[in-house]
Parts: C-alpha cells; structure tokens; sequence
C-alpha cells in the first residue's frame, strides 16, 4: 500500500505539473484555447451520385414492318449518321409508286383547272376543289416518301451501341425501341439532394467529384439543373456535367462522390465551441485569451443556436479571429495570466504532454 501511495501521488504530481506552472511565485494555468470562426464559413457538402453518359437514348423506328438487316452489335463504336438498322422497304416503295402516281394525275388536272380559273374558264367552287384536292394529295405524298426514308435507322450521334432488342426478320411496330446507345461525349453525374438542401440551392458555390477508380483526381463539375418535384423517396434530382474532357475519364455507370461548396451566409454571427461558455449572474460569458499581456478577461455574449458539431453560433460580443478559453473556463478570474495549451504534433497524437 505504501508503495501505491506513492505511485499515486508522483501521477498526481506529475499532472498537476502539465496545467500549472510557477512564474516568480505566481502560479500560471495552461488553458485550451480556440480562435472564433465566422459562422457559416463555406460548408462542404457531399453526396453519393453514379456517372451517367451525356446521352443515354433507346432508337425506334417511326413506321412499323420487319427488320432486313442489323448492321452493328453490342458494344460497337459508331459515328453520327451511320446506319444501324435497315427495316424491310418493298411495301413502303409499292406504296409510294401508287401515291405518286396518282399524285402527278391531280397535280396536272389542278394546275388546268386553275389556269382556266384566271381567264373566268369555271367557277369559284371548281377552282376551290382543285387546290384542295391538290394539297391533300401532295400531304399524302410527302408523308409516303418520308415513310419510305424512314425504313433506315441511322445514329444520331457518336457512340457505342449498348444493347440490341430485336433481330433481323423479326416485326416491330412503329416507336418499338431496336437500339440503345450512349454518346461518347463529356459524361455527367447525377446526385439526389434532400429538401432542406434543395431550398438552399442559391448558396451552391461549386461542384467536384472524386471516383475510386481515379483514387487521387478531383473532377470539376458544373451544374445542368435540378428537378423541381420531388420523386418517391422526397429527393430531388440534381445533374452535373463534368468541366473537362481528360484521356482518363470515368465511365458510365461508375459510382461517383460529389463535393458541393456552399456559399457563406452573410451574417455577422461567429462559432465557438460550446464548452466555451459559462454563466455569471445568469448571463452567458466567456474567456477572451489577450496575446499582449498573456490574460484572461470576461465578456458577456448573446449566444444562439447550439449545433450538431459541438458547437454554438453567437449573436453579439464576438468577433471572427478572436480567441476564448474552451477549457477550465470556471476556475479562472479576471485579469488572471494563463498560458495557451499548444496544438497537438500529429507524431505525438494520443500521447502525453
């Protein structure tokens, strides 16, 4: 037991050695300090999202019939304008043959009737069912040539060819997809923010993502837009494109971390650590450490909110740059010398002072 003794008392003593020190017969306390922060100064915010290709489209046919031939296949790299799918024509052609046909016969008799309509050769109401009768068969002609044109389906920009949901001489009806591609253009990202981050939208500063492909590359990305309606889950959409087209960039359907930069609320307020402050005469009131005499002196303050982080924000008293006591506030006194607890070296961190 005396030997515990002992050892207690050379633990005390060696503690109380760490918080106080001797100056000419005047004991001086070590106190943990912290320097006001201005509230609201630029808050990063972040987001899961997945890489999604600038254009992710499904191609269908306007007309409906058997396919002929499939000229790509999944994965295949393909440039705008290239064919990818020819439909069966012998059916649209027949039937352009008959409307031209008869087109060119009501065209000719329209133009007679017209010509005679200016020299008072019929009447009004001839002459009005001639130019009818003429727009209507040169519509009919118009939309069966564009049907016959239609029978190729051609890409409507570069790109790979996902995925291929019909064979040749297999039917498809009009606006069926045949084919789903994606562009090979700058990719964006796509994140769903919760409410009380989409009614702080207009504090958004700026945008970056990081991919765990791409362990050390920050990716700048700018904003496309946000939806306005929530979906099922009460999230709103939110899409991004990314700044820089780069030879490595991340693919379609990777998982992506996206960074927001909030703006700083213009505010006078200032954070300081809650255990900052202390109560005289039931008024809040904390430390202030002055650097030029090495001293504390009190202050009243008008605190407001308590934070998640640990942290108060505070109305009135403070200000940005100043530095409180976060530690031993209530066994100091005014006037009293102190000296600042140094920051901890990160080789030294969780050992002793």
């Amino acid at each position: 037991m005396k030997h515990l003794f002992i050892i207690l008392a050379g633990l005390t003593l060696f503690t109380s050695s760490c918080t106080q020190r001797k100056t000419g017969g005047a004991t001086v306390r070590t106190v943990k300090a912290d320097t006001v922060r201005m509230y609201g100064e630029k808050p990063n915010i972040s987001f899961p999202g997945k890489v999604k290709a600038a254009s992710d489209v499904n191609l269908a046919f306007r007309i409906s019939g058997p396919i002929a031939k499939i000229h790509v296949e999944e994965g295949r790299r393909v440039r705008k304008g290239q064919i990818l799918v020819e439909m069966d024509s012998r059916d649209y052609a027949v039937q352009l043959d008959a409307t031209e046909a008869e087109y060119r016969q009501v065209k000719a008799e329209a133009e007679r009737i017209i010509a005679l309509y200016e020299k008072n050769g019929v009447t009004a109401n001839e002459h009005d069912k001639a130019v009818y009768g003429l727009r209507q068969i040169t519509a009919k002609y118009e939309a069966h040539r564009n049907a016959l044109a239609d029978v190729n389906l051609y890409a409507p920009f570069d790109g790979y060819v996902q995925k291929r949901f019909f064979e040749a001489n297999e039917t498809v009806g009009a606006g069926t997809p045949v084919i789903s591609m994606i562009s090979t253009g700058v990719p964006e990202v796509e994140i769903n923010i919760s409410s009380s981050d989409f009614i702080r939208r207009d504090r958004f500063e700026s945008f970056s993502c990081t991919v765990d492909i791409y362990p050390d590359r920050k990716f700048p990305l700018e904003l496309i837009g946000i939806t306005r309606k929530a979906n099922l889950n009460q999230l709103y959409a939110m899409r991004l494109r990314m700044k820089e087209e780069a030879k490595q960039m991340p693919a379609p359907g990777m998982a992506a971390m996206v960074n927001i930069v909030l703006k700083p609320e213009h505010t006078a307020r200032v954070n300081i650590p809650l255990s900052a402050v202390f109560e005289i005469n039931s008024a809040s009131t904390v430390w202030i450490y002055r650097s030029d005499t090495q001293t504390v002196e009190s202050r009243t303050v008008r605190t407001g909110t308590v934070l998640t982080d640990g942290t108060v924000t505070v109305i009135e008293g403070l200000q940005a740059g100043e530095t409180v006591v976060t530690a031993g506030a209530h066994s100091l006194h005014e006037g009293e010398r102190v000296k600042l607890l140094p920051a901890v070296s990160p080789t030294n961190a969780g050992g002793m002072l």
